[in-house]
């Protein structure tokens, strides 16, 4: 604060100058005789004890180091107080040092202590004003001025200690927020890089890992109808590798850029459902598999935002990947519905089914990094503040069942 600045410096200062003019009014007298260089002496040493204490307090304040105050400023004021009475019981002109002196003592000691060490001192100061005048008793003017003086440094130094004392609060107030700020903004950076790190983690399952299972398989396959000599199976079979592999490509960079599904660009949610029931039955069919998939739509058809369409198809993906390559299913339905207030999509097969209850303990198994669709897609389903909801009983077939709010499309549309 700025008052306790100016405050501080008028103190040092006005300490300074009441004992350079105690020193030359003595000097002026010419009473002291060669003692008087004796009492200059003592007043150098006073006034570099004080100066080297107010200095290390400065630098302690402003940067940390040195000693600390806290420890040493006790002693320090008590050899300040010390060399003050020496100088007052040589000379009454030492007597105004008392009024800077006693807003250290309540600045530096304990109030209660303060306390009686300024009456100590203002008893002293009257003594010291008696015995100079050479009255056989003290006059009011004696007791009068060093009493008011005293009552007024305690009244302003306790002004002095209180306005210290908030700007210490203040102070650690302020640092315990910029200590805050930082951890907030460490802890922000670091759920920003665990958030980037999911996204990839969901794009790279559920296009690149996919896509490069279906060609390792598809390449097995084409790699069996050579041995068999059946080359035109084989080429189809590379043909769909390659295909695959572009697909991947075009997902890889487009992620990258942070863009949606290529399939989703200049085609609707609907005919990329459809396209991917396509794919997946051509996918199945190179590897020996009969899967028939189709699309179902149910209601009227709503426009949807981007990140609803990209999860509502990356559903469909991770969905009908798991049928192909664990369900043993003949058929696959996948129905895309409009109720209103909500767009549902469902995944049906009539494969082998499992039980729901072992899915979580059976991928916590996994240690070749599969086992991530469903989880992946619960994820980006409750971002959208939506549902999923796995039903399957073992040679009953599977369900998967995506619930998203449509009311939500709106309130964001608006906004």
């Amino acid at each position: 604060m700025v008052i306790l600045r100016v405050l501080r410096v008028t103190l040092h200062v006005g300490f300074a100058a009441l004992l350079g003019v105690a020193v030359v009014r003595l000097l002026s007298t010419g009473q002291a005789g060669v003692l008087g260089y004796v009492w200059t002496a003592t007043a150098c040493v006073l006034a570099g004890v004080y100066l080297t204490g107010t200095l290390q307090e400065k630098r302690f304040a402003a940067a940390g180091t040195g000693m600390d105050p806290r420890r040493y400023g006790v002693l320090w004021l008590g050899i300040v107080t010390a060399l003050w009475l020496v100088l007052l019981s040589a000379s009454a002109e030492f007597s105004w040092l008392a009024f800077p002196l006693f807003f250290l003592h309540l600045h530096v000691l304990p109030r209660r202590v303060a306390l009686l060490t300024i009456t100590l001192m203002t008893a002293a100061v009257v003594a010291a004003q008696w015995a100079s005048s050479g009255l056989p008793a003290p006059q009011p003017a004696m007791v009068i001025g060093p009493l008011f003086g005293a009552g007024f440094s305690i009244v302003t130094g306790l002004a002095y200690r209180a306005l210290y004392r908030e700007a210490e609060r203040q102070r650690r107030a302020v640092d315990e927020l910029r200590r805050t700020r930082t951890e907030l903004a460490a802890s922000q950076h670091d759920a920003g890089v665990l958030a980037e790190r999911e996204r990839l983690a969901r794009e790279i399952h559920d296009t690149l890992a996919q896509g490069l299972s279906s060609i390792v398989l598809m390449a097995r396959a084409a790699e069996k109808s050579l041995a068999d000599g059946d080359a035109a199976t084989a080429a189809a079979r590379l043909a769909l590798v390659q295909q695959t592999a572009s697909e991947n490509l075009s997902e890889a960079r487009s992620f990258v850029r942070g863009l949606s599904s290529p399939q989703l660009q200049g085609a609707s949610l609907l005919e990329s459902l459809r396209r991917l029931c396509e794919r997946t039955e051509t996918t199945a069919a190179a590897r020996g598999v009969r899967l028939r998939c189709r699309v179902e739509l149910d209601g009227e058809p709503a426009e949807l935002p981007q990140p609803y369409r990209v999860t509502l198809l990356r559903a469909a993906e991770a969905s009908l990947a798991n049928v192909a390559d664990h369900a043993g299913a003949s058929n696959a339905v996948v129905t895309l519905a409009f109720l209103g207030s909500d767009v549902a999509l469902d995944i049906y097969d009539d494969g082998v089914g499992f039980d729901p209850g072992t899915l979580a303990a059976q991928t916590a198994a996994r240690t070749d990094g599969t086992g991530y669709g469903i989880r992946s897609l619960q994820q980006r389903v409750q971002e959208l503040d939506g549902s999923l909801d796995l039903e399957s009983v073992p040679g009953e077939g599977t369900v998967v069942a995506v619930r998203l709010p449509l009311r939500e499309v709106a309130g964001r549309t608006e906004r």
